[in-house]
């Protein structure tokens, strides 16, 4: 047992002094030379402000937004992307204001937004939103479309079931009046059968 605790303090020792070999002790140095590491270049950059970082805060803004606020805001993205030198992006937000706004025309959202989504040259961020906006337009525009053939189908219908009602009622009337006649007329045979026959 002896024995064994030895080994195992050599082999520890002998351990212990291959650990301080493989340690180098840094080179000497000159006298009054100061030892400074190596300097990294690092390069910070801010944050490049792109234009879906652009859209995406507009998007946030409308959404925080109640009704009477969007139709005003549409109104005064669409008197700004007329202007002769309004950007891009001008138009393009005028498009999303009117988009989501509740009395937005449709044909004034693809004026704006078509020409966006068509240009080869234009911005990447711009193209896609202008497209999405487009879709989501068109996709406005049916509904309304549906809304309002739904409406006129409810019109007719409640219209002829107003006319099938005035015909029930016509008929149920002159049904009435003819038994009524009818019921005069059984009322005088009853009375004529009633009355004693006359004297020879």
């Amino acid at each position: 047992m002896r024995d064994r605790s030895g080994c195992l303090g050599a082999l520890c020792a002998a351990l212990a002094c291959a650990m301080l070999a493989a340690c180098e002790s840094p080179a000497p140095r000159e006298e009054g030379t100061v030892w400074r590491a190596p300097l990294e270049r690092v390069i910070i950059r801010s944050p490049a402000h792109t234009s879906a970082d652009e859209l995406a805060a507009y998007l946030a803004k409308l959404r925080g937004m109640n009704e009477s606020a969007l139709a005003a805001e549409a109104t005064r993205q669409k008197r700004a992307a007329g202007a002769r030198d309004a950007s891009e992006m001008q138009r393009l937000r005028a498009a999303i204001a009117l988009s989501l706004a509740p009395q937005g025309e449709d044909a004034e959202v693809a004026a704006l937004a078509e020409p966006i989504a068509k240009r080869e040259g234009a911005d990447a961020n711009a193209r896609a939103m202008a497209s999405f906006v487009l879709l989501f337009s068109a996709e406005r525009r049916r509904l309304r479309e549906a809304a309002a053939a739904a409406r006129i189908n409810a019109r007719e219908e409640k219209r002829a079931s107003e006319t099938q009602k005035q015909r029930a009622d016509a008929l149920q009337e002159r049904a009435a009046q003819l038994q009524q006649k009818l019921d005069a007329l059984s009322e005088l045979e009853k009375s004529l059968s009633d009355r004693p026959p006359p004297a020879q």
